[in-house]
């Protein structure tokens, strides 16, 4: 790829992409054609006679819209960066965030150390760092977005109102207990969520499921929020302009909140989102949640599944937040020692020994579990997230006549410490990637889940959008791969609209400028590696990715050949049309 800078003139474009194979996000076949931008819109897409002040030569790469990633948690990385990284390194231009219930507006002061706790056990954020990072400059929804409107950024965010933040500045104590709101708290929430709309919010988020707690054990405030509460809500939001209602439901009483998510959907008319994925303690429970939501679209009822790109997956190391021993009394003896001075003792015969020996003690925590080393696997470098069963530790450990846990220990001590392990727990119930394709497939769903921003020390997938591109279009090689126009559509166009954002998503004149060029050839995820870059050194997990050329955002190149330009157009975008500010 190369750039051009020539005089400008009172008819050139600022920028022209030459000759690009073209995805323009509507799902057709690709094309070849150049593209013309001026003052951050798409303005001609064809044979650009006139000469750009910015030329980039896309011969043979792919050109395709920016992503547009419908489930992020940078909600606190935005007030202390302008880079939304890992996100804008993947291709994505629009950021939502605000999921899951879970977020710092509106806050009374005396809250905050309340919301950061919940963040902090949700999300994997750790509290060192968010006390550090977030300025505090707001107490209500519409004094935030105002607060992040005067910020600049590499991509356009967007944010969503967070039920728990609304219904503990609403309830107090009463809320962060689970009591049931009454018809005055109803009111006052409702009331709040309208002024959110107005000021901007794209949308509001709830969570009702078990694994969502406080860094302190406390299940999040909104886990049993009554029908009257989110109605409430929902329709105030509705009645003031388009707004989308995103849920996290638990598998355990899906039979009765999925019937009461649809309820309120039918009784507001609030487009409604919400993550499916494939459990293994009901693997085909997907099919049946699917058929409902899509009797509803029937319905007229606006429904999206969100759907992760591959296994929502657990990544274990020493470095990280788990590993397979941590509960192992002799390896707890030496745990918070710093990794070199581990990495030494746990190379002794004797530490070895005692860690294998002993069993691991119980604990409440929702994100461990005793390991499964049938279900665990080495992650290399191309990092495979669709290994066959007979990959697992389990079972190479029976072929070598060896303990899984011997394989364990030996593999996350390997790179000095950083070798990391990989538990897919949610989409890997047949040990293949059919059930997610076939989710991604249906007319209701998009791609999803992503948590850019989130799970800094167990889950790296903010690549989803990368990973759409590189193994469902190209890699696969244990089953059906997807098209490459179906793919972009599915995370620019459809991911836009699902949110309201009709303004962006697809290469066509009077849409704004959020480009991609891709090498698609090149198109390469490297392994998650640690990173200490947050406030105050904290930790997160980042994965390089090549093939990138450049990323435009509002018609501006943020990105080029995988490195930052510095340029920051991104804005906090308010309301369902994208307007700017």
């Amino acid at each position: 790829m190369n750039a051009v800078t020539v005089n400008p003139g009172a008819t050139n474009p600022d920028l022209v992409i030459r000759r690009g194979n073209i995805a323009d996000g509507f799902g057709g076949e690709l094309y070849e054609a150049d593209v013309a931008i001026t003052n951050g819109r798409i303005t001609e897409v064809g044979k650009v006679s006139a000469k750009g002040r910015e030329e980039i030569d896309a011969k043979g790469k792919l050109v395709a819209p920016g992503f547009v990633d419908v489930h992020t948690h940078y909600d606190g990385q935005v007030t202390w960066s302008q880079d939304i990284t890992p996100s804008s390194q993947n291709g994505v231009t629009t950021a939502i965030m605000g999921n899951c219930g879970v977020g710092f507006a509106p806050c009374k002061p005396s809250d905050h150390q309340r919301l950061i706790e919940l963040m902090e056990g949700v999300e994997d954020i750790p509290e060192p760092v968010l006390s550090a990072g977030i300025p505090w400059s707001w107490e209500s929804f519409p004094d935030y977005l105002g607060w992040l409107s005067k910020r600049q950024f590499d991509i356009d965010i967007g944010a969503q109102l967070p039920h728990a933040a609304l219904r503990v500045y609403v309830m107090g104590e009463r809320g962060a207990r689970r009591d049931p709101s009454t018809a005055e708290d109803n009111k006052a929430m409702a009331g709040l969520a309208g002024e959110a709309v107005r000021a901007g919010a794209l949308g509001f988020s709830t969570s009702r499921t078990l694994n969502h707690r406080t860094s302190t054990g406390d299940y999040t405030p909104t886990l049993k929020a009554g029908e009257d509460e989110l109605t409430a809500i929902a329709g105030a939001m509705h009645g003031v302009g388009r707004s989308v209602l995103q849920f996290v439901l638990d598998l355990s009483t899906l039979h009765e909140d999925l019937p009461m998510m649809l309820r309120v959907a039918e009784n507001t008319r609030c487009p409604i989102s919400f993550s499916i994925t494939q459990n293994d303690k009901a693997p085909r429970r997907y099919r049946q949640t699917l058929d409902e939501i899509n009797k509803a679209a029937e319905r007229g009822l606006s429904i999206t599944a969100q759907i992760a790109a591959r296994p929502v997956g657990l990544l274990l190391g020493l470095e990280l937040s788990r590993n397979p021993f941590q509960t192992h009394p002799s390896y707890g003896a030496i745990a918070k020692l710093p990794l070199k001075e581990r990495l030494a003792r746990l190379r002794q015969a004797e530490v070895r020994a005692a860690i294998l020996s002993e069993t691991p003690t119980s604990t409440d925590d929702p994100l461990f579990f005793r390991p499964n080393y049938d279900k665990m696997y080495l992650l290399d470098n191309p990092p495979d997230y669709e290994q066959p069963v007979e990959n697992a530790l389990g079972a190479q450990a029976r072929r070598q006549g060896k303990r899984p846990e011997e394989l364990a220990y030996d593999a996350m001590l390997s790179d000095e410490g950083r070798g990391m392990l990989y538990v897919p727990f949610l989409n890997y119930a047949d040990g293949n990637l059919d059930a997610t394709r076939e989710m991604l497939c249906d007319p209701c769903s998009v791609p999803g889940l992503s948590d850019g921003g989130a799970h800094c020390g167990i889950i790296c997938d903010a690549s989803f959008p990368t990973y759409l591109l590189t193994h469902w279009t190209r890699d696969r090689k244990r089953g059906e791969k997807l098209s490459i126009p179906f793919v972009v559509a599915a995370q620019s166009r459809k991911t836009a609209l699902s949110v309201g954002l009709s303004d962006r998503g697809v290469i066509a004149p009077g849409f704004k400028a959020d480009v991609n060029v891709i090498d698609y050839d090149r198109l390469h995820l490297h392994p998650p590696k640690v990173h200490y870059d947050l406030p105050v050194g904290g930790r997160r997990l980042l994965q390089q990715v090549d093939g990138y050329d450049a990323t435009i955002v509002s018609g501006v190149v943020t990105r080029r050949a995988g490195a930052a330009t510095g340029k920051r157009p991104g804005r906090l975008v308010r309301g369902a049309q994208g307007r700017l500010n």
